[in-house]
């Protein structure tokens, strides 16, 4: 097998990683035994070799992959108009905005507790196995019983955001629709303006315009578009130019002016098809996603620290943290549910315009879960595993916040995860 490593810095250190353990000593036992709890609702997981050849111990790419079983955006409002009539007004569903196609963005919430979590999905309109995830979580949520989703709903406040790119994903495209008349005509004062730097004329093959929605966001939550800020640069922050992007940042706003701050947010997506673990137990297997806090640039986003003074980092990575040791903990070190690592994060990485980086800075602590494989890639035969897996991460990090197990790991152990390169036999 031969892999290509991609990540510089402190992973090699950890060359030869040890065998699995809960990071920090003080509260992984408690973590553990919570977290194997948490998701009884999810079917077991198969012995990790059984699953080879099923499909998820490789990584061909299906020529004619089924569309069958992936919701489309009719399909996940009737699911959640179903999900909130039967949970007996546990969960409220409520459209938050618009698409610039006019589809209805909604944000789903359930759950009463101090602790906050916001969590979005397919913003980038061709990655959706979260928002799979996102409705079989709500659903259980919203019509259980048992004493650990009452102790959940008492001390979380989950708002879902399921499908945040309509649009994109109607084209099973990354980017959403708008020209840049269109947004010109939204906001007059860039008349003249070079176009964002995040805009593009084509996406995925479509001759339609449109914007990378995880570029357009900026921590000055009040922020208005300014001719004199454009194109921008990668490294910069967004300029908050399309409805969706919008519409995200208002129910983040809304939910720290009712509660007071927003614990967490996770945001789903989607990588590459072929990369597989270097180090730990699963070395050598295609990793099932990765993980990661937000792309600041060079020691740690210090160049943001003054102006943004809640940004903590070490809480990103805390979090992280947390989801990774309630998939050990589910699942056992050997599940293919649990191959994860890292996510791809030198210390140059700088990506100032994502939401995970501008609500880090507002003292947000922020995850990045990558899932392999776009959702129409791979073939149904992947589905079950990712989708339970991403379910199993966000229900894990919900059990930290709700026990406080999250808050007391150890940051820095989050450098200790596999890392993960391209397995250059599949090229």
């Amino acid at each position: 097998m031969h892999l290509r490593k991609r990540h510089p810095g402190k992973a090699e250190e950890n060359a030869e990683s040890p065998a699995p353990r809960y990071f920090n000593g003080r509260t992984g036992m408690v973590a553990a035994a919570i977290a194997m709890a948490l998701t009884a609702s999810i079917v077991a997981a198969s012995p990790a070799r059984a699953l080879d050849g099923e499909g998820p111990g490789n990584c061909q790419i299906q020529e004619d992959p089924s569309w069958s079983g992936w919701s489309s955006h009719q399909q996940v409002g009737d699911a959640l108009a179903q999900i909130e009539r039967t949970s007996g007004g546990r969960v409220d569903v409520e459209i938050v905005g618009h698409s610039s196609q006019g589809r209805p963005l909604w944000a789903a919430r359930v759950g009463t507790g101090d602790r906050v979590l916001l969590v979005t999905s397919a913003i980038h309109g061709n990655e959706r196995t979260g928002t799979e995830a996102l409705l079989a979580i709500l659903k259980d949520l919203g019509s259980g019983g048992d004493a650990r989703t009452t102790r959940l709903l008492e001390d979380i406040t989950l708002v879902a955001m399921p499908m945040v790119n309509p649009d994109g994903g109607e084209l099973n495209r990354r980017i959403n629709v708008l020209s840049w008349a269109d947004t010109v005509a939204a906001f007059p004062q860039l008349q003249g303006a070079p176009e964002a730097w995040y805009h593009s004329l084509r996406g995925d093959g479509v001759d339609l315009p449109g914007y990378d929605l995880n570029r357009d966001f900026n921590p000055d939550l009040d922020y208005v578009p300014r001719a004199a800020d454009l194109p921008g640069e990668d490294t910069d922050a967004g300029f908050f130019l399309a409805r969706e992007s919008r519409a995200i940042r208002d129910v983040y706003v809304g939910l720290r002016q009712e509660k007071g701050a927003v614990d967490a947010y996770i945001d789903l997506h989607h990588m590459g098809p072929c990369d597989r673990l270097t180090g730990g137990p699963q070395d050598g297997d295609l990793i099932t996603f990765s993980l990661d806090y937000p792309p600041l640039g060079v020691q740690d986003g210090a160049a943001y620290k003054a102006e943004w003074p809640a940004l903590d980092q070490d809480k990103s990575r805390r979090y992280a943290l947390s989801v990774y040791n309630g998939l050990i903990a589910r699942y056992g070190a050997q599940s293919p549910l649990a191959a994860v690592g890292r996510y791809f994060h030198p210390d140059t990485r700088e990506y100032a315009g994502q939401g995970r980086s501008a609500f880090a800075m507002n003292g947000t602590g922020t995850v990045l879960f990558e899932v392999r494989g776009q959702q129409d890639d791979l073939g149904q035969k992947h589905k079950g595993m990712f989708v339970n897996a991403v379910r199993t991460g966000i229900e894990s990090l919900m059990n930290g916040l709700a026990t406080g197990s999250a808050d007391t790991l150890d940051g820095d152990d989050f450098f200790d995860l596999p890392d993960y390169g391209w397995d250059t036999t599949a090229d």
